[in-house]
């Protein structure tokens, strides 16, 4: 029976060891002890220099998941593929259990429906202004225009509350709230 299993790959190169793994296994005649490769994903959307991308985020960088039959054969074969660095959890491999793999599964069935926001900011959080005329004053998010990947922010300057309009993103940093 066909099991899910976590495999560690080179950082960075998840794709291409999904294409070596599928690649390989295609070659040897072994479609029917591997039967999926899947590299969990979800798209992201930022604003870069005043216009809005949206790109491809790795769930699990340096991991990928693969749907097969576990024998000495398949096992070696995966292992042996281009960026594939092993199967984590020691000697023999752990497949994932039922449970685990419908989380998994619907969750990145959930993260294909939508964009989700790179910069995560929200009217009320404390932040850190990184770059500008203000750098290192720290304030209160007032606005957040998301489409235009900007933001004010309401800082004390002398004990006056002022407040800096139309930064970017980039140029502020969330603050952890230390208690």
């Amino acid at each position: 029976m066909h099991k899910w299993y976590v495999v560690q790959v080179i950082s960075g190169h998840e794709k291409k060891a999904k294409k070596s793994i599928e690649d390989y296994i295609q070659k040897k005649g072994m479609e029917e002890l591997v039967q999926e490769v899947l590299v969990p994903t979800e798209k992201v959307s930022e604003v870069k220099r005043g216009e809005q991308k949206i790109s491809e985020k790795k769930l699990w960088p340096g991991y990928i998941l693969v749907k097969m039959i576990l024998t000495d054969e398949s096992w070696s074969y995966v292992k042996g593929a281009l960026s594939v660095l092993d199967f984590p959890g020691g000697d023999k491999p752990t497949a994932l259990t039922e449970a685990e793999v419908s989380e998994i599964l619907s969750d990145i069935e959930e993260k294909k429906k939508g964009v989700v926001q790179k910069h995560k900011f929200e009217t009320g959080d404390k932040v850190k202004i990184t770059d500008g005329v203000f750098v290192n004053f720290v304030g209160t998010v007032t606005e957040v225009f998301h489409e235009k990947g900007r933001l004010s922010v309401l800082v004390s300057i002398f004990g006056r509350d002022t407040r800096v309009d139309d930064l970017e993103f980039w140029q502020v940093e969330q603050v952890l709230n230390e208690e």
